[in-house]
């Protein structure tokens, strides 16, 4: 059930993306040490994070979305360029790899939803990172705060959580606010 819950919650994201169609992603649950080591290697930041996002492809080469003409990514071009692939094939667009540990801490320690002021189950702080990842393998970052504000409503909106801000369980008895 949970692989069928992620592999929806992938294709929604890269959909909504612009993604190409068919393509394919490597997702990886792990734990804090590994995510440790790569965030060391990858990003050169010490300690375990919850999500980390390896893209194939530039983030010009994914269509523009609200916040990013902010700023202009050096790797982004005029226009997001068609993807053309042979018939049958699939284009690989990177790896996600969440630690469940993390996402395990974080829902237990009321530190889910990304800003950190809700709690909720753990299998839907897995959600939120899966879907956070596919949209960083899409060029979406959250490095401003209007492409941020944007990033979060989409995920929100993706995981069907739209209609409570940075709540997504309706069941009262699975939420708390943190004060």
């Amino acid at each position: 059930m949970a692989r069928a819950v992620h592999a929806r919650d992938l294709a929604q994201a890269l959909e909504a993306a612009g993604a190409p169609q068919p393509a394919t992603v490597g997702l990886i649950l792990t734990n804090d040490a590994e995510l440790a080591e790569l965030n060391e290697r990858a990003m050169g930041r010490s300690g375990p994070t919850d999500v980390l996002s390896f893209p194939l492809l530039p983030a010009g080469a994914f269509p523009p979305h609200p916040g990013q003409h902010r700023r202009r990514r050096p790797d982004a071009g005029t226009d997001a360029q068609p993807f053309a692939l042979p018939p049958a094939q699939r284009l690989h667009l990177g790896e996600i790899i969440v630690s469940v540990e993390r996402a395990v801490g974080q829902a237990d320690e009321g530190r889910g939803g990304q800003t950190g002021d809700v709690r909720w189950s753990a299998a839907d702080e897995l959600r939120l990172l899966v879907t956070h990842g596919a949209l960083h393998l899409c060029g979406w970052d959250h490095a401003e705060p209007e492409e941020e504000a944007a990033m979060r409503a989409l995920e929100r909106d993706l995981l069907g959580w739209s209609n409570r801000p940075e709540a997504p369980l309706t069941d009262p008895r699975r939420l708390a606010v943190i004060p």
